[in-house]
């Protein structure tokens, strides 16, 4: 058998996949994620300090989260790869959908929990939020701040 045979065969079919695959990337409408509005530190403190009705999630990764005793006054843990899980699952009694909802990490620039906060709306919510600075940026306000659970 001829060793170019099979590539002779090879190379057309894969020319022709790649343009089959780039004619449906320009004939599907992109779906660009919702944005997702932030809170500051400042913002945040204040309704916690007027005792405003909110959920505020802590989506941390394990490590930052583990190593630190301490989370923001009032938040719940959710790991990020659960919360997907969760919100297919009947209502969460414990994220009320008529509360505005925080999102927090400890990522440089919000990413967990700005993914949080899309899967948060594209379950239905209608009010999230995504603590802007994050985990940090709450330290830096000195805002209020609880022992977290030792099971957790």
């Amino acid at each position: 058998m001829n060793p170019r045979r099979p590539l002779a065969v090879l190379c057309p079919l894969l020319l022709i996949c790649m343009a089959t695959a780039n004619v449906r990337a320009t004939l599907l409408p992109q779906v660009n994620p919702p944005q997702i509005e932030r809170i500051t530190a400042e913002e945040l403190k204040s309704k916690l300090a007027r005792k405003k009705p909110l959920t505020i999630i802590d989506v941390r990764a394990s490590n930052a989260y583990i190593t630190s005793d301490q989370k923001i006054k009032g938040a719940i843990r959710v790991k990020l790869r659960r919360l997907k899980y969760r919100l297919s699952l009947p209502p969460l009694k414990d994220i009320p959908r008529d509360r505005e909802v925080i999102t927090y990490c400890a990522c440089s620039h919000e990413e967990t929990s700005i993914r949080a906060a899309q899967l948060l709306l594209a379950a239905g919510f209608k009010n999230v939020r995504a603590l802007k600075g994050g985990w940090d940026a709450w330290l830096k306000a000195d805002g209020q701040l609880e022992t977290k659970p030792r099971h957790l």
